[in-house]
């Protein structure tokens, strides 16, 4: 019982210290940007760690051909990859900062199909 209240004391004097860390964490997964991709590369989408949508490209040449349904398709797929890829390397940067402890709840932190520790 006495043994929590010394890791409670630690963690309160370290507050100021984890709350830090946490902001730095923050303002690197926004710094942080993958890439999804489908139909070859002919569609291209940046996502950041905070999952936020950056820009979408698509090849010229998908759009001449007239298939809105394919390009749909293509755009939904390179979207939903980009957020898989930045949920795993946001989930990666933030159990690194923790120095490889596990953190209760951080699998489900950045939603479904993320990592975690």
């Amino acid at each position: 019982m006495f043994n929590n209240l010394g890791n409670l004391a630690d963690l309160m004097r370290n507050a100021g210290k984890i709350r830090e860390n946490v902001e730095k964490a923050t303002e690197a997964l926004g710094q942080l940007v993958v890439e999804g991709t489908a139909g070859g590369g002919g569609v291209v989408a940046k996502v950041n760690g905070k999952m936020e949508l950056l820009s979408v490209r698509i090849d010229p040449k998908l759009l001449t051909d007239g298939d809105a349904e394919l390009l749909e398709d293509l755009v939904t797929a390179a979207v939903n990859q980009g957020l898989t890829k930045a949920r795993e390397a946001a989930a990666e940067s933030i159990s690194s900062l923790a120095g490889g402890l596990p953190i209760p709840g951080l699998s489900g932190l950045f939603g479904p199909g993320s990592g975690g520790a």
